[in-house]
């Protein structure tokens, strides 16, 4: 990722859950992905807005 891509405000990821399973995200900035490892699934981050989808969510790690 470049210099200018987004960083979430660390308030907002103190609140943002998985629309799953309701618990905590793993914030991976470089990839811009929200990351639930306990479902091993990950959301994207569009222009520093998460897409917490559950339709949009995408397999992670990717295999």
């Amino acid at each position: 990722m470049t210099a200018d891509t987004p960083t979430l405000d660390p308030q907002l990821l103190d609140i943002l859950a998985c629309p799953q399973d309701k618990g905590p995200l793993e914030y991976k900035h470089d990839e811009q992905l929200l990351v639930n490892r306990r479902l091993g699934v990950a959301y994207r981050i569009d222009e520093g807005i998460p897409v917490l989808l559950v339709d949009e969510a995408e397999p992670y790690p990717d295999a």
